[in-house]
């Protein structure tokens, strides 16, 4: 007689990625807020007892989500500045940090809820430090860039770093705020051009040509 197969086991990152997932695919429509963990079993495929077999608390479900955010982005906007065997020129890796940021929410659009929905509160959380973590990286990133180009003598006098790394993050999570108020999170991919000429027009000694843009870049390599 043969013996009975056990049921498969699912191990533990495996559901724990699975209730990221699904509760970010959820943050794409509605409130983080008022997604309980009901729902999210739900979405799963398990009991709502199950869930804090994964995680201890609905807190530690949405810090998950937090680190998939920080870790997914900012190796996406790694990737925009150190494609090819040469790093681009620190003016048009700023237009590829610009695009990788807007691609990403475009393609994940729970992630902007879900970074809003924890800023609001007026006290310190371990949510908030981890929005906070990832912005303090992202803003390194943008001000490498800057460095670089007011080194190469890219930028017109007197532009001061630090604004321009505050402006450079404003215009994306601007783009991001329309797109929340609109509903329409497509549409930020059509917008973002035209939003980043308007930057560049205001810190660089030059504008960046047709052929210095990374689109260009990519159709010639």
């Amino acid at each position: 007689m043969p013996v009975p197969e056990k049921p498969s086991k699912h191990p533990t990152e495996v559901r724990q990625a699975s209730l990221v997932a699904a509760a970010l695919q959820q943050a794409a429509t509605r409130s983080p807020a008022d997604i309980t963990t009901a729902d999210l079993a739900q979405a799963v495929g398990i009991t709502q007892g199950a869930v804090f077999r994964h995680f201890p608390s609905k807190d530690a479900i949405w810090l998950g989500v937090m680190a998939w955010i920080s870790d997914n982005l900012l190796a996406a906007l790694q990737r925009a500045t150190n494609a090819g065997e040469q790093p681009p020129p620190p003016l048009v890796a700023l237009q590829a940090l610009f695009d990788a940021h807007v691609n990403f929410v475009v393609t994940h659009p729970g992630v902007p809820r879900v970074i809003f929905q924890e800023l609001q509160h007026a006290h310190d959380t371990p949510l908030k430090a981890s929005v906070r973590t990832l912005m303090q990286q992202y803003r390194s990133l943008v001000m490498g860039q800057l460095i670089r180009a007011k080194e190469q003598g890219l930028l017109a006098p007197g532009v001061d770093l630090q604004a321009a790394a505050v402006l450079f993050l404003g215009s994306v999570q601007g783009l991001v705020l329309q797109s929340l108020f609109s509903g329409q999170v497509q549409a930020m991919a059509a917008q973002a051009p035209g939003v980043f000429a308007i930057y560049l027009r205001g810190i660089a000694a030059h504008p960046l040509t047709r052929a210095d843009s990374p689109r260009e870049l990519e159709s010639t390599s």
